[in-house]
C-alpha cells in the first residue's frame, strides 16, 4: 500500500462529498442552473480521481519514479481543474473576477490527461506472468 496516495484519494473524496452537499444546499438556490452543473463536473471529476488514487494506493509497494510523476500530475491535475470549476462557478457570489483563471480549467485536464497516459504505458509495458 501507498500511504501518499491513500491519504491523497481520501481527502479528495471527502472534499467531494462535502462540496457536492454544499452545491445541492447551498448553492442550489444562489447560483444559475448552468453554474451548479459546473460546480458538479467539479465534484465528478474530483471524485472519480479520488478513487483513482485509492485504487493506486492498494496496488502495494511497487512504485517507481512514474508512480511519482503520476501522484503529482494526478493532485495538481484535480487541484487546478475541479478548484478552478469551483471558482469559476461561483464567480457571480464574489468581487473578485474569477474569469481570470480560466485557463488553469484546460491546464489542470492536461495534466490529468498526462496521468492516465502514463498509467497506461506502465499497464502495457507490464510483463506477463
Amino acid at each position: 500500500m501507498n500511504r501518499r496516495f491513500l491519504i491523497a484519494g481520501a481527502l479528495f473524496g471527502l472534499l467531494a462529498v462535502i462540496l457536492g452537499a454544499f452545491a445541492a444546499h447551498g448553492l442550489k438556490d444562489i447560483i444559475s442552473e448552468n453554474s451548479l452543473d459546473s460546480f458538479e463536473t467539479g465534484v465528478r471529476f474530483q471524485m472519480y480521481h479520488a478513487f483513482l488514487l485509492l485504487i493506486i494506493g492498494g496496488f502495494g509497494r511497487v512504485w517507481n519514479i512514474k508512480f511519482n510523476w503520476i501522484f503529482y500530475l494526478l493532485c495538481t491535475g484535480t487541484f487546478l481543474f475541479s478548484g478552478s470549476i469551483y471558482l469559476l462557478a461561483t464567480n457571480a457570489l464574489t468581487s473578485f473576477d474569477f474569469t481570470r483563471i480560466a485557463l488553469l480549467t484546460p491546464v489542470g485536464g492536461t495534466l490529468l490527461i498526462i496521468a492516465w497516459f502514463i498509467l497506461l504505458l506502465n499497464f502495457i509495458t507490464l510483463k506477463k506472468k
